[in-house]
């Protein structure tokens, strides 16, 4: 694995690394969700269960983009190219 890329697991929704409990999702019965982030699933569902496959993409970017300091551009990259591959949007 390259240095610097985060580890896994990984929301299935944003791709956000989850490292610590308090990431995790958590389900229906308050049991912590292994496949999705705090920000994505809550009560056992999608907090922004009509948003698109292309506004997660900007969202994703526009995050990335922040929190790294990189080019929009290079993040909407990057995000377009692993957003797709998740399980949420595989389908």
């Amino acid at each position: 694995m390259e240095q610097g890329q985060p580890q896994g697991p990984f929301c299935q929704s944003c791709g956000m690394p989850m490292t610590k409990p308090e990431e995790f999702g958590k389900n229906a019965d308050d049991s912590q969700n292994n496949e999705y982030c705090c920000y994505c699933f809550q009560n056992g569902g999608f907090t922004q269960y009509n948003i698109t496959m292309e506004q997660m993409i900007d969202k994703v970017a526009g995050m990335m983009a922040k929190m790294q300091g990189m080019p929009l551009e290079k993040a909407k990259e990057m995000a377009q190219a692993l957003i797709p591959k998740l399980k949420r949007w595989s389908q």
